[in-house]
């Protein structure tokens, strides 16, 4: 088994520390807010993901992992220093590699023995030799030769699902030089090689690629689907039916093929821009990838008009929310389709009464420009009281077995909105609703 630093703690870097921990390694979580780090040491998890605090206290109960803000004690004696900061869009929508650079500066300040130097982060083609020459020039200014390897081995975590992802991945990609390096890089996966994961050993670029080119295939699945929905109401087609025939073909297959109000979270919009921009630095426009984009901005300003359409106008209404965050199983609200919705509806004239079962504080301060106009519930039903229409916006487990009886007595009027398509339009509209769904 290795001894691994992970460097940064959020999504990324918690679950990966914890995780290669449990597969028996030694681990040391190291990040630079000191507020995190407590309250980890705690026990706090400063995340919500399913399944995530189990494997951390049981990791931290066992001695494999610890929590620390001083990079000398994580990466010295290490043989993998994991690189798993955040890389956010910059104004231009390439991403911002500052974290990057500022952990890789930090691991040569501090490297003694030979380590392997893993980009776990998401980060553009090149990157990777981008920190092997930070690192040369650090060690340079120490005036000190050090052997060491740099790694790129992206990540493929769904958010609310990372932990399993995790443990039972489609796939281990790395892109390495030297077999040195590929040799650690399997012991510190050993638990998954001898599951026989599929490994992809590729180049530095390569590896780098495949991450981008992951995302931005399943970006474009989604928007494609959701522009067939967009046909299918006007030529009055079903889009569900149209999915479901679409992927039984073994060619396309059936997932990522739900319409609705367009994707967000942390990796879709981040990675098809920072791919587009890519594209353009080469000379090699990605056309498809540019046109996803617009489109699935387009999308989320689509189910604004949708309820104002729906409800007669917007000035004077109140629009219940039910769901903030952009998947379920999780709070975060990263370009989340109900940040445009929200915004969209609050400048039109209504209220709005939203409710998400973890997403509440997140929304809070994402939302604090309209704070005038939006109520946070305590709950689906309270949320509903009153208002003039429902709408599902992420589609929580809870959203999917709603009492339609209560629903329809708290509802001013009865106009329900399913933006994720989980209820049929025979049983709504047998109860007396007016439903409105995507692509149908």
């Amino acid at each position: 088994m290795s001894s691994i630093a992970v460097i940064g703690t959020g999504y990324v870097g918690l679950v990966s520390g914890a995780c290669l921990a449990d597969f028996g390694n030694t681990v040391v979580c190291m990040d630079t807010d000191g507020k995190k780090i407590e309250a980890l040491k705690k026990g706090e998890i400063p995340i919500y993901e399913p399944g995530i605090e189990d494997i951390v206290s049981r990791n931290v109960a066992a001695g494999r992992l610890s929590f620390s803000t001083d990079p000398a004690l994580a990466i010295k004696g290490a043989d993998a220093v994991f690189i798993a900061v955040g890389t956010p869009p910059a104004d231009d929508g390439s991403a911002d590699l500052k974290y990057v650079e500022s952990a890789a500066r930090s691991v040569a300040r501090n490297l003694e023995g030979y380590v392997v130097v893993v980009d776990k982060s998401t980060v553009p083609v090149g990157t990777a030799r981008k920190v092997k020459s930070w690192i040369d020039e650090e060690l340079s200014l120490r005036g000190v030769k050090r052997e060491f390897d740099v790694v790129s081995n992206p990540e493929f975590l769904r958010e609310g699902s990372a932990v399993q992802d995790f443990t039972h991945p489609d796939r281990v990609v790395i892109g390495a030089e030297s077999d040195r390096a590929k040799k650690l890089m399997k012991d510190v996966y050993r638990v998954l090689y001898l599951n026989e994961t599929p490994y992809i050993e590729t180049n530095l670029e390569t590896a780098e690629m495949i991450k981008y080119a992951s995302n931005a295939f399943l970006s474009v699945k989604i928007t494609f689907i959701n522009e067939v929905a967009n046909l299918c109401e006007k030529a009055g087609a079903n889009v569900q039916d149209v999915a479901r025939a679409m992927g039984k073909d073994g060619r396309i297959g059936s997932k990522f093929l739900h319409s609705g109000p367009g994707y967000g979270g942390s990796c879709f919009p981040k990675d098809t821009l920072a791919m587009a921009r890519t594209g353009r630095d080469f000379g090699e426009p990605m056309s498809i990838v540019e046109t996803t984009i617009e489109a699935n901005e387009r999308q989320k300003a689509r189910m604004v008009v949708k309820i104002e359409k729906g409800i007669g106008g917007l000035e004077g209404k109140t629009v219940a929310i039910l769901g903030l965050a952009f998947k379920p199983n999780t709070d975060d609200m990263r370009e989340a389709p109900a940040i445009a919705i929200c915004l969209g509806l609050a400048s039109g004239g209504a209220k709005i009464r939203a409710c998400d079962p973890v997403a509440g504080k997140e929304a809070a301060w994402r939302l604090a420009s309209i704070k005038d106009s939006i109520y946070f519930a305590r709950d689906e039903y309270d949320a509903i009281q009153g208002a003039d229409a429902v709408v599902i916006v992420t589609e929580w487990n809870q959203y999917r077995n709603l009492d339609l009886a209560k629903v329809k007595t708290l509802l001013s009027s009865p106009n329900f909105f399913d933006l994720r398509n989980i209820y049929k339009r025979s049983d709504l509209e047998a109860m007396g609703f007016r439903y409105f769904a995507v692509g149908q």
